[in-house]
Formats: C-alpha cells, structure tokens, sequence
C-alpha cells in the first residue's frame, strides 16, 4: 500500500524556528495540524498496531485490562458501597463509569508524555507532522476505552439500570474530550521531550488528582463541599461525560468550568506547539 504524504508533511520536521517570524511559526504549525489531520488513516493503523503489539503472544489480548477493571469494579463496590453505607445498586453504576473514564483519562495524560520520544526512530528517519503522533495516542486509548465499556455494560444490564434519554447529553462532551487529547499530546509530549523530569511530576500528579476527584467517592459527600468541586479541572471534564451516563444532567457550573478549563489548555498547547515545534526533532 502507497501512502501519499502531503506537501505540509515533507515541510513539517527539522527546521529550526529561530530565524522565523511569529506568523511564519503560526503557518507551518496550522499546516502541521492539517497534515496530521490528511493522514489520519495512517494514525489509526499506528495506533491499531500499537495494540496488537503490546498485547503480543496473549490470549486474551487488551481484554486482559478489562478483566483487571472489571474485578477492581466489584471488589471496590462491595467493600465502598458498605463503607459508605450506600446501596450497591446506587453505587456500583458510579464506581464502574468513574473507574473506566479516569482510567482512560489517566492513561491517556501518561501516554502524551512520550507521544514524541517514543517515536523517535520515525521522526528522525520519515517527514511526518507532528499533530499524526498525538491523533496516534487518541486512537489507541480509543481502542482500550472500548474493550472497557464492556465493564459499564455489564453493571448496567446486572443492575437494570440505564440512563435513558439523558444520556444524548454526554455526546456534546466527546468533542471536548477529543481535542483535549490531542492538546494534551502536543504539550506534555514537547514539554517531556524538551525537560525528561516533567513525566515523574505528571504522573504524581495524577495519582493525586486520583484522591481529589470524585472517583471513589461520590460529591455529595462533602455534605456542602461539592460546590468547590468544580474548581477542580478533572472533575468538570469527567462529570459532563458521567453525569449522563448516570441519568443526571450536569450543572451550568460544571459545563462552564469544562469548557474554561478546555479553553485554557488548548492556548497553552497551541502557544507552546508554535514556538516548540520545529525544535522537537532535536530535543527527542
């Protein structure tokens, strides 16, 4: 099969910006982008093979993750749901959403710190955008996610429960979830290749954002204290997918903060992708 790279892809690597002007850097990054974008059947093989590779020589392939996040669901909500003094069948459809979001949430933060180091071999060998090694960390953990919503499935069927109607409101939230991926990828991807110390001090904060999140725990715990939580990046962007998924609809604040937060992230990943990203190919 003949892949045909695009004009922006033969132009997209190992040039040094210094000499460039602001709106020169903007250009080429935008035509990075759209690069990226033209060859995102390429994406979708890398990030297939990805998969197949890393489950090589199992039986069970990336189900074995499912299987792991299915115990996890249960053993949790039976122990939670009793320390909590909560029903099971009002717990365990929030612990089995909660446990699979964060869980691609956190991998997909994990995996945007190398989006370019581990494709060093491939950046310094074939002219390629960028923006193609982000779309590549988006398909694969799109791959894992759907092996895990079987778990999801399987609570609510167990449990006859299901959202209903209210759960055409969690699609407006799939688009932010999308290009908060690939913002997360162009930035902590050219930031750990630039500083290699930021992936320890990424993944430490995940573990605890992991405790400060309503993952575990549900909000109205805080008996009063759940009005801060939108204060909190993570849980805005998990609850406008969860709450309806839960049969809920997320609050005016919630979606405020959400897309704030999604605002925030995407300038400073673009800001720092046009002034980093003709220095990548010599920091990896």
């Amino acid at each position: 099969m003949t892949i045909q790279v695009p004009e922006a892809a033969r132009n997209t690597v190992l040039e040094f910006a210094s000499g460039m002007t602001r709106a020169d850097r903007h250009r080429m990054a935008v035509e990075d982008v759209r690069g990226g974008l033209r060859l995102w059947r390429l994406a979708w093989s890398l990030g297939w093979l990805d998969i197949k590779l890393r489950y090589r020589g199992s039986m069970l392939g990336p189900f074995w993750l499912t299987i792991s996040t299915g115990v996890m669901v249960g053993s949790l909500g039976f122990l939670y749901s009793a320390l909590f003094h909560m029903s099971l069948k009002e717990y365990l459809p929030f612990l089995a959403l909660s446990q699979v979001l964060w869980g691609f949430l956190a991998t997909l933060v994990s995996e945007s710190c190398v989006a370019f180091t581990e494709s060093e071999p491939v950046i310094r060998s074939v002219r390629m955008p960028f923006f193609l090694f982000a779309i590549r960390i988006l398909v694969r953990n799109v791959f894992v996610l759907g092996h895990n919503i079987f778990v999801i499935v399987v609570v609510f069927v167990a449990l006859r429960q299901w959202p209903g109607a209210h759960m055409l409101l969690a699609l407006p939230a799939l688009p932010i979830w999308i290009i908060n991926a690939l913002a997360l990828s162009l930035l902590l991807g050219g930031l750990c290749a630039r500083f290699r110390d930021i992936m320890p001090i990424v993944n430490s904060v995940m573990q605890i954002a992991f405790f400060l999140t309503p993952v575990i725990w549900k909000p109205q715990q805080l008996a009063g204290g759940e009005v801060w939580l939108p204060l909190n990046p993570f849980f805005d962007v998990l609850e406008i997918v969860r709450a309806p998924l839960l049969g809920q609809v997320p609050s005016l604040y919630v979606w405020v903060g959400a897309l704030g937060y999604s605002f925030l992230l995407c300038a400073l990943a673009w800001a720092f992708f046009i002034r980093a990203r003709g220095r990548i190919a010599f920091w990896i």
